[in-house]
């Protein structure tokens, strides 16, 4: 069990904390199936909207991995072993130590969850303590007491005790669930295409066709379309600005109408319902989806429109959390900081959602992405506080997707507050990182490190959502790979006719479906507490299952730039470093899922680009290197006696799925799902 004895925090029977302050607070025995679940609380001595509360100081011998909100939009992994380094904003801290061998490693995780109307983060001190933030984001919202504000809970496996606490968590706390509790969007299956970096706010119904046509024409036809920013009307009520200015207003623009606007009102199209009609039958796009902001748009709503009226805005300045501005800033919110944000009266919010979805949903748009989610936590004051607001908004979002599309059809984007995660009941897809940037090489490798490390949090809750990437890209083969293991939607945002189909078809089938893993993908084990970025040794290793065969991709992310957690100024000059790693069957996690009962631990290695096949036990390795920008990826299969004999006439080759065609008449004799599945 989880303890709080004699100023020490004891956890899986080792010390986590010590010298905690008397006015930490300790409720153990949450969870009848988790002895070591509990929360960590304090008391203050006079009500405030925000407190810093001491846990105490972090033992010797545990290393940590943290999920920060490096942006206010977004998380990123940070590894440590000293506890002043512990970044503000943290929404997750994993912690190990291990002990004479792997079975005495002890696992411990500690959750800064919501607590009533507070929300909870942690953080490191110079002092090297061990804190928790608690705050209201109002300040007529004050409390002394935090009761269930951090969360910890212990274990020897660090995959199954996550899942084990975000179930436990969404029981006891009823604001959100389980992603195995949610309804997966159809679209997810498909292979998808989105206008953003193909045209930017430039999008129009002409550039969307061509696209969808050139896509077609190479033989991976998107089945699903994101309309991504640039359908919407907006305005920009700042012209009078000098230009030298002009450029800070962009994220202040706000939406004026529901409708579209002139782009796609004219002889291309007479308007978003044709275009989407025309798309559908000439292309066969199965699911379109539509972009917009959680307040309408950047800007939120224009006070003075006509037809924002009826939903009572007013205009608003946002207030950061100390702990936002601790890491770094985002030009997004100094415009909005400068200019306002127009909000929609919380009381009226389910009716702007369900007028703005039931008019799509009309013209035939299947679902939304819905982005800026997380400005939601900067606009408490005066509505009884950040938490009560995002939970306001995010389940009248909810409603309204249920209520207009036929399908659980929503990405949540730019939406890593803790307020949004634990406020999510029905949100089942939400984007795993910053956005993919084609113009900064520095940042492909720290992409793909982002999103896998962010899942395994985001993935008990959502299916991350990995983000597009370009095909013709010098980066294409590096995050194609990714995405095959990512267990989330595969989808391109290529300009039209700029593809590499090579690429491409290693990811769809021809009939525009995508072989999706089972789960989120996720770092190795042996990879948590490692940094794949900056500390010119480690290699990533990301798992996941199949329905019969496992997948490991390894990934060299060393070298070619920098996280931007190091807030001090680094010129950074990419360079090629080769690094030596080790695979193992026993990379994946809970292989024993798709093996049979007579398994004897033998497997069959295939490694995708340099075509060769290997026999391994589940504890044996093999020896690989891979220089910066990098990868290969490694479809495991347990071996079965019965089919050993079996030969191949044909492999088909795709990220992470090697499919065999056998011959001999041995295809009769095997299960049915076998053969037409990919092994």
């Amino acid at each position: 069990t989880t303890r709080l004895e004699r100023g020490s925090l004891l956890v899986g029977g080792r010390e986590l904390l010590s010298q905690c302050p008397p006015e930490a607070t300790l409720r153990a025995g949450v969870a009848d199936a988790a002895p070591g679940a509990a929360f960590l609380g304090a008391r203050a001595a006079a009500p405030s909207s925000r407190h810093v509360f001491s846990l105490g100081l972090l033992c010797r011998g545990w290393r940590w991995l943290s999920l920060f909100k490096l942006k206010i939009w977004w998380m990123a992994p940070k590894t440590g072993a000293d506890t002043a380094g512990v970044p503000a904003e943290t929404q997750m801290l994993l912690l190990e130590k291990t002990g004479n061998g792997v079975e005495d490693t002890v696992y411990a995780l500690m959750l800064p969850v919501l607590d009533g109307d507070f929300r909870a983060s942690l953080q490191g001190s110079p002092e090297n303590e061990l804190q928790f933030c608690f705050e209201s984001g109002d300040p007529d919202v004050q409390t002394m007491d935090a009761v269930d504000a951090v969360f910890v809970n212990s274990g020897d496996n660090p995959f199954k005790l996550m899942k084990e606490s975000i179930k436990i968590l969404s029981k006891i706390k009823g604001t959100f669930s389980h992603i195995e509790s949610k309804e997966t969007p159809a679209n997810l299956d498909w292979f998808g295409w989105c206008t953003w970096d193909a045209f930017y706010k430039a999008v129009n119904p002409v550039g969307i066709e061509e696209g969808l046509q050139s896509l077609r024409e190479g033989g991976a036809p998107p089945r699903f379309l994101i309309i991504d920013d640039g359908w919407q009307q907006i305005v920009n009520e700042f012209k009078e600005v000098d230009g030298a200015l002009l450029e800070e207003t962009v994220f202040a623009e706000r939406l004026v109408d529901l409708k579209e606007n002139d782009k796609f009102r004219g002889e291309a199209c007479k308007n978003l319902g044709d275009l989407v009609k025309k798309i559908k039958e000439t292309h066969g796009v199965k699911y379109v989806y539509a972009w917009h902001a959680l307040l309408g748009y950047w800007g939120g709503v224009c006070t003075s429109s006509d037809v924002m009226e009826k939903y009572n805005p007013k205009l608003v300045y946002p207030v950061q959390s100390p702990g936002d501005v601790a890491n770094l800033r985002d030009v997004a919110m100094d415009s909005l900081e400068k200019y306002g944000v127009g909000i929609i009266d919380p009381e009226k919010i389910y009716e702007f959602y369900n007028d703005q979805h039931s008019y799509l949903s009309s013209v035939g748009v299947d679902g939304v992405k819905v982005d800026v989610q997380n400005v939601m936590e900067t606009l408490g004051h005066g509505f009884g506080g950040r938490v009560a607001l995002t939970r306001k908004y995010q389940h009248a979002l909810e409603e309204s997707i249920a209520r207009n599309f036929k399908g659980n059809n929503l990405i949540c984007c730019m939406s890593h507050s803790s307020d949004h995660i634990y406020s999510a009941l029905k949100s089942a897809v939400a984007r795993a990182s910053e956005d993919f940037m084609p113009r900064e090489p520095t940042l492909q490798t720290l992409h793909i490190a982002n999103v896998a490390f962010n899942s395994l949090l985001l993935g008990e809750i959502f299916i991350p959502d990995w983000d597009m990437f370009q095909s013709k890209h010098e980066t294409a083969e590096f995050h194609g790979a990714a995405r095959a293991l990512s267990g989330g939607g595969v989808y391109v945002s290529d300009k039209p006719g700029v593809h590499d189909f090579n690429v491409l078809k290693k990811l769809v089938l021809p009939d525009g479906s995508i072989l999706r893993a089972r789960y989120a993908g996720r770092p190795t084990r042996d990879c948590l507490f490692n940094d794949p970025v900056m500390d010119g040794k480690s290699l990533l290793k990301i798992w996941n299952l199949n329905n019969l065969s496992a997948a490991v991709g390894v990934f060299n992310c060393q070298g070619a730039g920098n996280w931007t957690w190091l807030v001090e100024e680094i010129s950074h000059v990419p360079t090629a470093v080769n690094i030596t790693g080790h695979l193992s069957p026993s990379d994946v996690e809970s292989l024993e899922e798709i093996t049979g009962d007579e398994w004897n631990g033998e497997t069959a290695v295939y490694a995708f680009n340099s075509c060769s096949l290997s026999r391994l036990q589940k504890h044996q390795s093999l020896e690989l290197s891979l220089v910066t920008m990098t990868c290969e990826i490694y479809t495991i299969s347990p071996i079965q006696v019965r089919f050993l004999s079996t030969p191949c006439l044909h492999l088909l080759r795709l990220y992470g799925c090697v499919g065999f065609i056998l011959v001999n008449g041995a295809r009769e004799s095997l299960p049915v799902n076998l053969k037409k599945t990919f092994v």
